[in-house]
């Protein structure tokens, strides 16, 4: 079947051309987005993996499996994107505060972007090889995403390969076309930074299974301190080290009590938000959306996705209002 799609490809069958990559579409766009950490980013790396495909389909020679092929023209047209672009962001202060908190650090993946649960649901084929080191829910959370992201181009693509899908070190040199030896070589420096940023972090309990009772009423209390103004409710979520962060925003926040002044603010002049639930990269999230009084309106706040430890929040990731409509959240609702 696949022999017979791919010749009527090569004949300029389109619809051939699409039962053939249409398998590994959703796979691939995930892949971009591990190596490049913004789903738009990822969304147009997997427009230009399609578009080579098609005009290289006559260079295929079926010496690997069509998804290896696509995965060697992805991961090419991510290190390409990488290689084209500091992919910095404007990093200003959040303009909204008149007066915010002194950070904790700044933050070194201004780019990051949240990637939807429903476009991971879509996935076909999500068994790694036999040489992954990461389990699926680790290697899509943002923490693994972000740890990623200040990897060297090279190393973040063949920890991806071989780590989280599990191709081997062999594979992983055919899709880089390069040698098995810089591959090894790259995995070994990947996988120490990854491990040295792991050592600096603190042990946490697991989070709760998703939809589980536990994680259901979490988000419960979350959601009704949040319609109250109830801060100290959020701040009784809280782990004692939390982080708080605001991609594109570098400023980042650690500990409940500058998460506490951090959220005082946000709630200052007497809004009240409403959260409206969804889930990104694994993890619970949220469209925030702002009471207006005067138009009986409320508009998008932002998105923000919850890190659970335990029965607590450990981090508050809060992207802003470009990211709704990936999750098919509208910029206003109904009071």
């Amino acid at each position: 079947m696949t022999a017979d799609l791919t010749a009527r490809a090569r004949a300029g069958d389109q619809e051939a051309f699409r039962e053939l990559v249409d398998p590994y579409r959703h796979e691939l766009q995930v892949h971009c987005y591990r190596i490049l950490g913004s789903a738009q980013d990822a969304e147009d790396a997997l427009q230009e993996t399609l578009l080579a495909a098609w005009r290289g389909l006559g260079g295929f020679e079926e010496r690997a499996s069509v998804r290896t092929w696509l995965y060697r023209v992805a991961t090419s047209r991510c290190l390409n994107t990488l290689r084209a672009s500091s992919r910095r962001v404007t990093m200003d202060g959040p303009q909204s505060w008149p007066d915010p908190p002194e950070p904790t650090r700044l933050g070194d993946v201004p780019w990051l972007e949240p990637y939807p649960d429903l476009l991971l649901d879509q996935l076909t084929s999500t068994e790694p090889g036999p040489e992954a080191r990461y389990e699926a829910t680790e290697a899509i959370s943002l923490a693994f995403i972000t740890a990623l992201q200040l990897l060297p181009p090279r190393q973040r693509a063949v920890v991806v390969l071989c780590d989280v899908l599990g191709f081997s070190r062999a594979e992983a040199a055919g899709i880089l076309q390069a040698t098995t030896d810089s591959v090894a070589s790259a995995l070994k420096r990947g996988r120490a930074t990854l491990s040295r940023q792991a050592a600096g972090a603190p042990d946490r309990e697991s989070p709760p299974v998703p939809g589980s009772p536990a994680e259901r009423e979490l988000v419960r209390q979350l959601t009704a301190a949040y319609a109250s103004g109830n801060v100290n409710g959020i701040i009784s979520l809280l782990t004692e080290d939390v982080w708080l962060t605001m991609p594109p925003a570098p400023f980042e926040y650690q500990g409940r009590d500058v998460a506490g002044r951090a959220l005082s603010l946000l709630f200052g002049r007497g809004l009240r938000y409403r959260l409206v639930a969804t889930r990104a990269n694994g993890q619970p999230a949220f469209g925030i959306y702002v009471n207006d009084p005067r138009s009986g309106v409320l508009h998008a706040n932002g998105l923000m996705v919850l890190t659970l430890a335990g029965d607590r929040i450990s981090a508050l990731t809060r992207f802003d209002n470009s990211n709704l409509a990936r999750f098919g959240l509208p910029r206003t609702l109904d009071a």
